[in-house]
């Protein structure tokens, strides 16, 4: 009976191991077949770059140390004066809209990045060595744990890089210096009407299977001064819209900050 348990045991915790692994081996296949572009037909002159602010440290994701295939990993104290040489590769479709390790929903249209260092949020530029294009990125995700990789690209910055088709690419990433800026307001306040009752003309900036990716994304719109923002439990899902606005000028107009801030296209509600 002892013999037979602890080969129980050991046969046990082979298997979480190997669950364990698993786990941690989806945020690093980037670039191989099990990951892929974005279904949209989108250009890199779609991708906006992320506009740099001062924000608190996010409550997640800056924990230091932590351990991911048994190697140890720090978080640096400050981004300040960071800057640095190496490969970067790019993951997309396979992650999009699943929690980053910041908290943030990955999605893969926006110009964002993964570090394994670096505080998140932080801001920076990155620029492809081999064909001098350049993106301003927000670090909110951490990575890549695969070889010597320096810095994961959202498929969007990878295609404002120009490396969607190579993979990898060596890069130049420069930490911008945001602690003059205007502190980011870190409170927002949100709204769940079953249906809109307001006249007007509503914009979709969203849609998601739990209010929490739908509160952070308003919570982003009202900091990025895009508003007012919304969730509304819609047809089982819960949508962030905009509005209602009275005017199509105003829509216009709300429509290409969302664009230029690095947000998805907001899209008119049918109703």
């Amino acid at each position: 009976m002892t013999h037979f348990r602890t080969t129980f045991l050991l046969a046990l915790a082979g298997l979480l191991t190997v669950l364990l692994v698993s786990c941690a081996r989806d945020k690093v296949t980037v670039g191989e077949p099990a990951d892929g572009p974005s279904t949209l037909d989108i250009k890199a002159s779609d991708v906006a770059d992320a506009v740099p602010r001062n924000e608190p440290l996010a409550r997640y994701g800056n924990h230091s140390p932590y351990e991911v295939f048994g190697k140890t990993y720090r978080v640096l104290p400050s981004s300040e004066g960071y800057h640095e040489r190496g490969v970067a590769s790019w993951y997309g479709s396979k992650f999009h809209g699943r929690r980053t390790s910041s908290g943030e929903p990955y999605d893969m249209h926006l110009a964002t990045a993964a570090h394994k260092s670096l505080p998140l949020p932080t801001y920076a530029e990155v620029t492809n060595l081999d064909n001098g294009k350049k993106v301003i990125v927000k670090i909110n995700d951490r990575g890549p744990f695969k070889h010597d990789r320096l810095i994961d690209m959202s498929y969007g910055a990878a295609l404002r890089l120009g490396m969607t088709a190579t993979g990898t690419a060596r890069v130049d990433v420069r930490v911008i210096d945001v602690s003059g800026g205007e502190p980011a307001e870190i409170s927002a306040t949100y709204t769940d009407p079953v249906t809109p009752v307001t006249d007007g003309t509503w914009l979709q900036a969203g849609a998601y299977g739990k209010r929490e990716g739908a509160e952070r994304l308003t919570g982003q719109l009202q900091r990025a001064g895009i508003s007012p923002a919304s969730v509304h439990d819609v047809g089982g899902l819960f949508r962030v819209w905009l509005g209602p606005y009275g005017s199509q000028s105003e829509v216009e107009s709300v429509v290409n900050k969302a664009i230029e801030l690095g947000f998805e296209r907001p899209h008119t509600v049918k109703r």
